[in-house]
């Protein structure tokens, strides 16, 4: 191995989905079928590998009401996923309140964990940062909890809660 590769960045890839129960036919073939386009996108990935696919098929909004959400988040947290992939930020969270507070959960774990989306406009690709989104993202979640921090510290508490009920398996 040379020592430009050893000094870069290897991701450990966790590709995230949330479908609504409304779309739901078959479960299996819906997680199946998911499975199938991250391995695809990622099986020959050489800056990385694909960890798990964590797939929520719920009409729950609410973050601490998604169980894969919450292992991928407790995967970032011990360091197992540093790359959260997801084909659009809608998966990520379902209003501005979620997506700000999961952010800045993320964003503030021991380890860097990247983000990347493919949305049509206005993606999230925080490895690249040419416009310097992780920045922008970081400072957009820290206003936001500014304007009511107890309500921050509540959801946190919530998701920890949450986190640590999901068991080993969860």
């Amino acid at each position: 191995m040379s020592t430009t590769h050893e000094t870069e960045k290897v991701y450990r890839i966790g590709g995230y989905v949330k479908r609504a129960k409304l779309n739901l036919r078959n479960e299996g073939d819906i997680r199946a079928f998911h499975r199938g386009i991250f391995e695809r996108r990622f099986g020959g990935f050489e800056d990385g590998e694909l960890v798990d696919v964590y797939i929520d098929i719920t009409g729950y909004k609410e973050t601490c009401k998604r169980p894969e959400m919450l292992r991928l988040m407790r995967d970032c947290a011990e360091g197992k996923v540093n790359l959260i992939f997801a084909e659009t930020k809608g998966y990520l969270a379902a209003n501005t309140r979620e997506f700000c507070y999961w952010l800045h959960f993320i964003f503030n774990l021991g380890d860097r964990v990247d983000i990347i989306t493919d949305d049509d406009q206005f993606n999230i690709n925080t490895i690249m940062n040419e416009e310097r989104q992780r920045e922008a993202l970081i400072k957009m979640a820290e206003d936001y909890i500014y304007l009511n921090p107890p309500d921050h510290q509540k959801w946190l508490s919530g998701v920890v809660s949450a986190i640590a009920n999901l068991g080993e398996d969860g």
